[in-house]
């Protein structure tokens, strides 16, 4: 029997949308979430559990989870859930908060066994919001008339059709009483490119914030809530000429690290660069260009970074440890005759969307895998020693390691290796890399925690061929009538 061509077309379809179908019913049937959120996440990570829910480590590894839902606690998987937890050495739980919408920045509060200080945003809805546009706001908050006013309406303008806004808030929490105070908060209109992801703390008055609603660094006395000093995008860049859309997500100033010679480390992560600037100089000189790793455009060096580490010369530096997002991978650069050179690299098959690499004191590195849905501990050889299943993670700290794992020496001094994939491996991440551009990830950030780099591809796999059958079938059907029409008007 002869098959036309148009029905071995339609079962090429049809093959397509069932093993596309199958892939992700199959994924969906492994990954166990028929419980509900809450359910998961007390088997998972209840607080006071004495339980070891993790693998045991060298110390305290707190963890900060990013949320891909509006309000973060109305879908029904654990990704759709923020959470900042704690695990003892032992790998119980020593601490468990759902309670925002997001969790940033968390570090430990020196003088300290159990205190951290983290960075949360709580997303509200139109009605919550005050009028970000009037006189009397601007007069009255000290962070929107920490610029000029042109400058705030610019910027809330762009964000005024979201109808929405953030509270961004900075707090100090004793994990072992839960006693927790709000050390500075203020709200952005909109929410995606408006919200805060870290804060460092410059003493016990003054913190440095990378603000990236307004596109630009700035520091706070806490006690009276004024900008004291900022360094603003503008003052180096044009706007509409580099990086996003402004002033919409211009730069995406994600980070900020208050270095111990003083200066600060900033990582713009639209301009796929780490810039230092120095707080003591006016603002228009800040910037230590000479110093500025990374380039935009240039994605075999940096792309679309987060959280830059720093390793001074103490600990074998000048080094920056950082997670090259877009790029997938942790990645080390040292300071060698005034300029950047990468010495230490790592990634594995799974490893999408690194958002947080910290080198820690015994030379091991410590990774927070965004759309793997992981944290992870490699030796200096590389090997993975410690990992755990965490949905969504952003950043993750050993406790006693200090802030930012600061006392963890660089990959040049330590004679740290860098991964050597297999070639299974190798050619995995070449079909990634292909792939590896912030609109693929965004799938990953709107996507349920259960899919994975496979089940993404099976669903736009899915949907084209579902797209082309009905385009197909619509093309025959016009082609029909056509022919028709041309006979019947003979």
């Amino acid at each position: 029997m002869t098959i036309s061509s148009k029905s071995l077309l339609r079962l090429v379809f049809l093959g397509i949308v069932v093993v596309s179908a199958t892939t992700l019913g199959v994924s969906y049937a492994a990954s166990g979430l028929g419980a509900t959120t809450e359910e998961l996440a007390a088997e998972r990570y209840a607080s006071g559990s004495a339980t070891p829910v993790v693998p045991t480590a060298n110390g305290t590894t707190v963890i900060s989870t990013d949320s891909n839902s509006w309000l973060g606690r109305q879908s029904e998987n654990p990704r759709s859930k923020a959470e900042l937890m704690a695990f003892a050495p032992n790998g119980s739980v020593l601490y468990y908060n759902d309670s925002h919408t997001r969790y940033w920045d968390v570090d430990p509060v020196p003088g300290t066994e159990r205190t951290i200080q983290y960075v949360y945003a709580e997303h509200l809805n139109g009605s919550a919001c005050p009028d970000f546009l009037s006189a009397s706001y601007y007069n009255e908050s000290a962070y929107a008339n920490s610029v000029d006013r042109s400058v705030w309406q610019t910027y809330a303008e762009a964000q005024e059709p979201v109808g929405a806004c953030t509270r961004n808030g900075i707090v100090r929490t004793n994990m072992t009483t839960g006693e927790s105070t709000t050390v500075y908060s203020a709200i952005t209109p909109g929410k995606h490119s408006t919200r805060w992801h870290d804060a460092d703390r410059i003493n016990a008055t003054h913190i440095a914030v990378a603000d990236i609603f307004l596109d630009r660094a700035f520091v706070v006395d806490t006690r009276s809530e004024n900008v004291t000093w900022q360094w603003r995008a503008t003052q180096e860049f044009a706007p509409n000429r580099t990086s996003g859309p402004y002033p919409g997500d211009w730069t995406h100033m994600n980070d900020i690290e208050v270095l111990p010679d003083g200066r600060f480390m900033l990582s713009p992560r639209n301009t796929d660069r780490v810039m230092f600037v120095d707080p003591t100089e006016p603002p228009g000189e800040a910037l230590q260009e000479n110093w500025t790793l990374g380039a935009e455009n240039d994605y075999s060096t940096l792309y679309e970074q987060h959280n830059p580490d720093y390793i001074p010369a103490s600990r074998g530096g000048p080094a920056v440890v950082i997670g090259d997002s877009e790029n997938n991978r942790g990645v080390e650069y040292q300071r060698v005759d005034g300029s950047w050179e990468r010495t230490w690299s790592w990634q594995d098959a799974r490893m999408q969307w690194n958002r947080d690499t910290d080198r820690l004191p015994n030379g091991h590195t410590l990774m927070s895998d965004s759309n793997g849905d992981r944290v992870l501990e490699v030796n200096e050889e590389g090997s993975v020693v410690w990992s755990a299943d965490v949905g969504f993670p952003y950043e993750s700290e050993r406790l006693e390691t200090s802030d930012e794992s600061r006392n963890g020496p660089s990959a040049r001094a330590a004679g740290i290796a860098s991964s050597h994939v297999g070639p299974i491996e190798g050619a995995w991440l070449r079909a990634k890399g292909l792939l590896a551009s912030p609109e693929f990830q965004a799938l990953y950030y709107i996507s349920p925690r259960w899919m994975g780099s496979g089940d993404i591809l099976a669903t736009l796999l899915g949907t084209l061929g579902i797209v082309g059958w009905i385009g197909t079938e619509t093309w025959w059907a016009l082609s029909m009538r056509a022919r028709l029409s041309r006979v019947f008007a003979r």
